[in-house]
């Protein structure tokens, strides 16, 4: 319970980061301040429902493509996320520019909270260790 409401607090996070970050670079990417609440919701609940979707249906039907399933779905949930309001997109440049944007510091967010949670509990693990030992 407690890994799932980590995994649920970073994805908004990150997912909220990327949002802002690209649509303060991007001139075709605006959000309201009352939709992006909205946006960042509909965007994380878009990408965990298809997210494994579309990684079962790549792995299927083009396994070649598994490294392509971030981006994919990402490229979904800002399409979620535009079409239930709060964000806005225009043009084929801003889409596919939002696209990496948002799939780049969800990655890198995600990494940084793994290697993060993973020293903790090896130290944590280790001072038990010690502890117990002597």
């Amino acid at each position: 319970m407690v890994r799932f409401l980590t995994h649920l607090v970073v994805s908004l996070v990150t997912s909220a980061a990327g949002l802002l970050i690209a649509a303060s670079i991007l001139d075709g990417v605006t959000e309201t301040a009352a939709g992006f609440v909205i946006a960042v919701a509909v965007f994380v609940l878009g990408q965990a429902v298809l997210g494994p979707l579309v990684f079962k249906a790549a792995r299927v039907v083009m396994p070649f493509l598994l490294g392509l399933v971030g981006l994919l779905s990402t490229l979904l949930g800002l399409l979620l996320a535009t079409y239930f309001g709060g964000l806005e997109i225009h043009g084929l440049t801003d889409w596919f520019w939002a696209t990496v944007i948002v799939w780049l510091v969800t990655w890198l967010g995600g990494w940084a909270v793994l290697a993060w949670w993973t020293k903790t509990h090896v130290e944590q693990r280790r001072a038990d260790a010690e502890g117990s030992a002597s």
